[in-house]
């Protein structure tokens, strides 16, 4: 099945200019691990993941639109790939086993969530002990950019304000996306 919207966003995703080589390469992703695509969109990154963790890990695709959902699973069964599981987001719970989840991959997303501090307050019980958050968000743009002008992103400094809040410290910050704050999180011992 088409899905264009899906099909345009893992185009953008997989834009070089984007550099999803290099994020892949930063998150220094292991067999193995449990990984959430938070607002997986098309799946790009789900699909990614599903092979650098291979058979012994898992990836939780998940997204408000239920027809990304059947794009992604269908993807990744077009792929032979069976460690991906989509989940349907449902207002700020998520029903995934405690204290499952190596890492948390949230991009282009956390301009969308009206309640940050809680939805990732909400996710600390999720993450094993050594459990990473990883936040990609649009910085601001120019003065006539989409982004700017219908607000589809947030300042660094109140990402980490808000994942302070919440319970998390910043790990790693990474400067090589042009139009995209990297931030990885740890939660507070």
């Amino acid at each position: 099945m088409k899905n264009l919207k899906a099909m345009m966003f893992n185009r953008k995703a997989s834009d070089p200019k984007n550099k999803p080589d290099q994020i892949l390469e930063a998150l220094s992703l292991q067999p193995g691990q449990n990984i959430a695509d938070i607002g997986a969109g098309g799946g790009y990154f789900s699909l990614r993941f599903a092979n650098a963790i291979g058979r012994a890990g898992k990836v939780y695709a998940i997204d408000t639109d239920p027809e990304f959902l059947d794009f992604i699973s269908n993807s990744a069964k077009e792929k032979g790939l069976n460690n991906v599981e989509t989940i349907l987001a449902m207002e700020d719970n998520l029903t995934l086993p405690e204290k499952s989840l190596d890492l948390v991959f949230v991009r282009n997303v956390y301009h969308h969530l009206p309640n940050r501090v809680g939805y990732f307050r909400n996710l600390i019980g999720l993450l094993k002990p050594e459990g990473k958050i990883v936040v990609i968000e649009y910085k601001r743009g120019g003065p006539f950019s989409f982004r700017r002008i219908f607000g589809h992103y947030v300042p660094l400094e109140k990402i980490i304000e808000g994942m302070d809040k919440a319970g998390y410290n910043v790990s790693k910050r990474f400067d090589f996306l042009p139009q995209q704050s990297f931030t990885i999180f740890i939660q507070r011992k």
